[in-house]
């Protein structure tokens, strides 16, 4: 790890621990009354001791689910909000793990109308410091989408309190893991934000890489998610591990054992994408991009359900020549709220769409 990158790691241990420390501390703060929704308890944090707060967390890295973990949340931080006249954004501090505070960024087009939202997922090792440029803020926002993004798990600044060796890869049952329980758990607080009037019953999820994998994950378990865009998810563990050009040499001996693919057979999205015949999904892979082998992505694709659509392109230039930049609208189309239809133009009981054509 170079030096900076080092120093910005000890940075980064430092803000957390005063931040989770000083949260923890704050017993004079309103007690939460619990979500209601499965993971979180109804428990105030700032009534319990910190070793009271380690006791109160489990969480179940064998399931995408949340059922089995159970979280007690600190209190949302606000620590920045701008006007950018076509969109505000927020940034907003949540946590349910010790040590693990998540920077949310909520992009909200101007004006209060109820808005559909869509979630940002990019692949390790992701930065969101896209999400303070205002062009791309204007773009994801654009015919009044509010956007979602944070870091996973072991990416940006949530990389902190581990040995150098330990990393996305290396922990990837825990990456995977954590990642799809924050899908769901952000979920439920945005649930909680009545004041950004987010219309909770269309939601989706764009996932690149890492990302898109972790969206799978997420949508499998939780119902509120009706829309996937992948770009070139991750998948197919033996062959991905065996020829990935992101895993290192020296490291892909260790990958490649039967017990480190036994512990992450369970998220793999061959297996699950099976299961998936409820929700509109788009997956779009470029040959070039080799982070997953070709061969993983052939696997994948065939997995699918016949309703997905596969898009597959010979190289990047060939993406972007294809409406790369207007690549969101597809997801956001799915999502976007049907007019309130009359018996007269409502689809007759026994039809349904025609599935989308592969390429």
């Amino acid at each position: 790890m170079s030096a900076p990158k080092v120093f910005a790691s000890l940075f980064t241990v430092f803000v957390v621990i005063s931040s989770m420390l000083a949260q923890a501390q704050q017993t004079d703060a309103a007690p939460t009354t619990g979500s209601g929704q499965p993971g979180v308890t109804s428990s105030s944090p700032h009534n319990l001791s910190m070793a009271d707060l380690w006791a109160k967390n489990t969480e179940d890295f064998s399931t995408p689910a949340l059922t089995g973990s159970e979280f007690a949340p600190t209190n949302p931080l606000t620590y920045e909000k701008d006007d950018e006249g076509s969109f505000t954004r927020e940034i907003v501090r949540v946590g349910w793990r010790l040590g693990d505070p998540i920077d949310i960024y909520i992009l909200r087009p101007a004006g209060n109308a109820r808005s559909p939202l869509v979630m940002y997922l990019y692949s390790y090792p992701f930065e969101t410091d896209r999400f303070l440029r205002k062009d791309f803020c204007d773009f994801l926002v654009r015919d009044a989408y509010t956007a979602i993004g944070f870091a996973t798990a072991l990416t940006g600044q949530r990389y902190h309190d581990r040995p150098m060796k330990e990393w996305f890869v290396s922990e990837l049952k825990e990456s995977l893991a954590t990642s799809s329980h924050d899908v769901q758990l952000v979920l439920n607080y945005l649930a909680t934000r009545k004041d950004l009037n987010l219309d909770m019953d269309h939601v989706g999820i764009f996932g690149d890489g890492s990302g898109a994998t972790i969206a799978i994950l997420a949508a499998s378990v939780d119902s509120r998610i009706k829309t996937l865009d992948l770009l070139d998810p991750w998948g197919d563990w033996p062959d991905w591990m065996a020829k990935s050009t992101l895993v290192p040499e020296e490291e892909r001996a260790r990958y490649v054992k039967p017990e480190f693919l036994a512990g992450v057979a369970n998220f793999d999205p061959i297996k699950i994408l099976p299961t998936m015949l409820d929700q509109k999904i788009r997956m779009r892979d470029i040959k070039t991009v080799t982070v997953t082998p070709n061969t993983a992505k052939e696997k994948i694709e065939s997995s699918a359900p016949q309703s997905v659509e596969i898009l597959r392109y010979e190289n990047a230039e060939d993406f972007r020549t294809a409406g790369a930049t207007e690549g969101f609208d597809w997801i956001k189309a799915q999502i976007k709220p049907l007019p309130q239809s009359t018996s007269a133009d409502a689809t007759p009981q026994g039809h349904s769409a025609p599935a989308a054509k592969r390429q």
